[in-house]
């Protein structure tokens, strides 16, 4: 009875029909059946383009590589429970998305319409209809907390955002689009880049169409006057970008919240040598950085800055955005954040000997939880958090950022009033020198492991990192900042 319950969640992996749990992970027999044959210690996949390919019902069979990380992405393992053992909470968990599916099913049965899109980005210059607020309301971000219902720059880098102005169009995200399109995938590892072998050239020299980047339009930026309905169309471009370039929705750190470290893998993460640590850690925010790049290219405006600029803003603003999205991730009710696929505490990155940096991050995760920011208002914040560096003295238009940096306080003043939060705002901008101040401790422990082992930062740590926070000048300009 309770496997046919189950089989109203499509496949976690594909979105075929399911057929139960398997490896713990409600999947379909197709993708179980890959993942079991996958175990074996004579196979091994490897992706012939970015390691970003699509998996769905019918692409799954294109890419053994991709689909094989989504698997793992999605928690699948060898050692998963079985359904029959699972704690009481996991399963009052899997029952509650089996009746949020029925309820869908239910509306979509009985709605008369499609949902509307939202509007695409205008200039303000464009004939339009005058409509009511652009942004429907949003669960808020951080489903963990108290309620029980269910986070000179150097030449070589200008290749990063290189673009067309009269580029096709492109999609969104593939994987994005495929879930909206009424199939149930979920985002995973295979959407991203691999750290490892990606450069900065080869990132952001990809075409829109690779990236899944819309082309800019000069006359869409947002550097024109401020009217009221320009901020809200503004406003609701960059809820957007934000949603087409988080690694994990909220509904899907929520489906995964109950999975979290054993004392087993927690002591082996606590095993590895400090270097080791430090690489896998590195790599990892290498991956949730590359999102931050790609969510800055689709901000309306960010394109028309001087490539220089964008570059020095990124440098400048991308880990304070990767700390404010990590909130996102951060479960309040045992503190902790979603880190290789569970949920894991502070003990567990005891051998990055960095105490003072996880608890200050933990710290900062938590006391932002507690504002409960919408989607709308995190991602208006975070494209703010980005542009905030108007006084670095490398900037050369430093004008034009500080009008995008205005518009972009407009747009979150316009949200929170809408909201009837307008105290929030004082509360935000309190959370701006705490993040600079845990940058600058993160360059500091940083130069501290540099000097260790170099040989370790130059060789293995993925190369997009090492330009963002590895160069002398980097570390000496962002720790005086």
């Amino acid at each position: 009875m309770m496997r046919a319950q189950i089989e109203v969640i499509p496949c976690k992996i594909c979105g075929d029909k399911s057929s139960g749990v398997h490896y713990g992970v409600i999947t379909c027999e197709g993708c179980k059946g890959f993942f079991r044959r996958s175990q074996s210690s004579s196979v091994q996949y490897s992706c012939s383009r970015q390691s970003n390919c699509p998996i769905d019902r019918a692409s799954r069979n294109r890419c053994q590589s991709c689909r094989l990380k989504k698997c793992v992405a999605q928690g699948m393992s060898r050692d998963a429970v079985k359904f029959g053992r699972m704690s009481k909470r996991q399963r009052d968990s899997l029952f509650a998305e089996v009746e949020r599916h029925r309820q869908q099913q239910r509306l979509q049965a009985n709605s008369v319409q499609e949902p509307q899109p939202l509007p695409a980005y205008r200039s303000s210059k464009e004939p339009r209809e005058q409509s009511s607020h652009l942004i429907p309301p949003l669960p808020p971000a951080y489903p963990y907390s108290v309620e029980p219902e269910l986070q000179g720059c150097p030449p070589e880098m200008h290749p990063y955002l290189e673009c067309r102005i009269g580029e096709a169009q492109a999609q969104s995200l593939a994987y994005r689009g495929s879930h909206r399109r009424g199939e149930s995938n979920s985002l995973s590892a295979g959407r991203g880049f691999d750290s490892t072998r990606s450069t900065p050239e080869a990132i952001l020299n990809m075409s829109g169409s690779e990236m899944g980047i819309r082309p800019f339009d000069p006359e869409s930026s947002f550097f024109s006057y401020p009217t009221s309905l320009h901020i809200e169309e503004l406003s609701a471009s960059i809820v957007r970008s934000h949603r087409e370039t988080t690694q994990y929705r909220p509904e899907e750190l929520q489906a995964l919240r109950w999975k979290v470290f054993s004392r087993e893998e927690i002591h082996a993460y606590q095993s590895k040598s400090v270097d080791e640590m430090w690489q896998h850690c590195a790599v990892r925010l290498t991956d949730a950085v590359q999102y931050v790049v790609e969510f800055a290219k689709r901000i309306p405006g960010f394109r028309q800055l001087c490539q220089n600029d964008q570059i020095a803003l990124l440098k400048s603003g991308s880990m304070e955005v990767v700390l404010v999205r990590m909130s996102r991730m951060f479960n309040t009710e045992n503190n902790t954040v979603f880190f290789d696929g569970k949920f894991a505490g502070t003990e567990l990155f005891k051998s990055l000997a960095c105490g003072d940096l996880i608890a200050a991050v933990f710290d900062f995760a938590h006391n932002l939880c507690a504002l409960r920011l919408t989607e709308q208002q995190m991602a208006v914040f975070t494209a703010l958090v980005l542009l905030n560096a108007v006084d670095r003295p490398c900037l050369e238009d430093r004008d034009r950022v500080q009008r995008a940096r205005r518009d972009l306080e407009l747009a979150l003043n316009h949200i929170l009033h809408r909201d009837n939060q307008e105290s929030l705002l004082h509360k935000l901008y309190q959370r701006v020198p705490v993040l600079k101040s845990l940058c600058a401790l993160h360059i500091e422990k940083l130069r501290w492991f540099r000097q260790l082992y170099p040989l370790t930062v130059h060789s293995l740590f993925p190369p997009l990192y090492k330009e963002l926070f590895g160069s002398d000048t980097d570390i000496q300009t962002l720790t005086t900042h």
